[in-house]
């Protein structure tokens, strides 16, 4: 669903945070540079710890804060600042429809962190300057205002903007805060590590109640953006605006350490073993009744769970995207 809008953007808030994996005072002095450049009012908050955005967004968009409520918000960090700021930009008495009350600000991204799927699947690798002034030139100047779907996980009540996983991907986070490097290298070297002694969980997974996947998982994939870690297309079909859930299982026939370099040129799809469904309601269970390990957005999830079930919240999200038709390359293989 794409929504083009004329209306220039007067009042903006960034909201930073200091401790993204590539974030600097420079990187937030020249976004605010540049908003300033092109809105009458713009805001700085920079996030203090966990929760902190999702906060500031909500009270900016409820006009509690004591300040103009904003046209635009731009999140400048990785993909988990990204989530917390839509949590507070989807409203907080959105039912499972993804509707609310009022015309929510539209979101725009600037990456700071390790892999920033979140811009990748909206601007592919054009450079967030180049992404930023498209905004405020508006529709017909490289950048298309878009509603996009969300997931909203019904046990926590979480909405999901990139894509959930559970397995390995989400194990890669837990090593990765040892790893040293920064940026998508430190994300790629713990998904090699984590796939090198993962060992395949005994999992489900349903759509639309028909069962896609059973038995040993290596990992399964719903969203959401075609990237994680922003190298790896494991949802290489997923479309943002199409009112459906994307989900990608791999089994147990494929080696947990072929799995980074397989996603990465999106060629798991077809090998046996790898199932693909798209579907408005999708579940993933763990079966011998340990919690399942998993992640959305980039964020590692306390390991209580058993079953997640993921419902599509069509057109939930206004975000600011670039204006091609197709944001990344469609990579071989067919639905299966």
């Amino acid at each position: 669903m794409t929504e083009e809008s004329e209306a220039p953007v007067r009042s903006v808030l960034v909201v930073a945070n200091p401790a993204a994996g590539t974030t600097s005072e420079r990187l937030t002095a020249d976004v605010l540079a540049l908003c300033a450049d092109r809105a009458a009012q713009v805001r700085l908050h920079p996030t203090t710890g966990r929760g902190d955005a999702t906060s500031a967004v909500r009270a900016a968009c409820a006009g509690t804060d004591g300040h103009p409520r904003p046209d635009l918000v731009v999140a400048v960090g990785g993909d988990g600042t990204v989530h917390e700021v839509v949590d507070g930009l989807t409203d907080a008495d959105a039912d499972a429809t993804g509707t609310g009350t009022g015309t929510r600000p539209a979101l725009v991204i600037v990456p700071a962190g390790t892999g920033n799927s979140g811009y990748k699947m909206l601007w592919a690798e054009s450079p967030w300057q180049t992404a930023l002034a498209a905004v405020f030139d508006g529709p017909g100047h490289g950048a298309r205002l878009r509603r996009l779907d969300l997931a909203h996980l019904t046990e926590t009540g979480a909405k999901v903007f990139l894509g959930a996983c559970s397995g390995v991907i989400a194990d890669a986070l837990r090593v990765a805060r040892h790893v040293p490097q920064t940026g998508r290298d430190r994300y790629t070297t713990a998904f090699a590590e984590s796939a090198d002694a993962f060992v395949p969980y005994p999992g489900r997974v349903t759509v639309d109640g028909t069962v896609l996947h059973e038995g040993p998982t290596v990992l399964a994939n719903v969203g959401g953006g075609r990237f994680r870690g922003g190298r790896y297309q494991v949802l290489p079909h997923s479309e943002l605006d199409d009112g459906l859930l994307d989900v990608c299982v791999i089994g147990s026939p494929v080696d947990p350490h072929e799995v980074p370099e397989l996603t990465r040129r999106a060629a798991h799809l077809g090998l046996p073993g790898v199932h693909y469904g798209r579907g408005r309601r999708i579940v993933v269970e763990r079966l011998d009744g340990v919690p399942l390990c998993f992640e959305y957005d980039g964020n590692l999830q306390p390991a209580d769970l058993t079953r997640l079930t993921f419902d599509v919240l069509p057109g939930a999200l206004p975000v600011w995207g670039a204006d091609t038709a197709v944001l990344a390359t469609t990579a071989p293989g067919e639905l299966r």
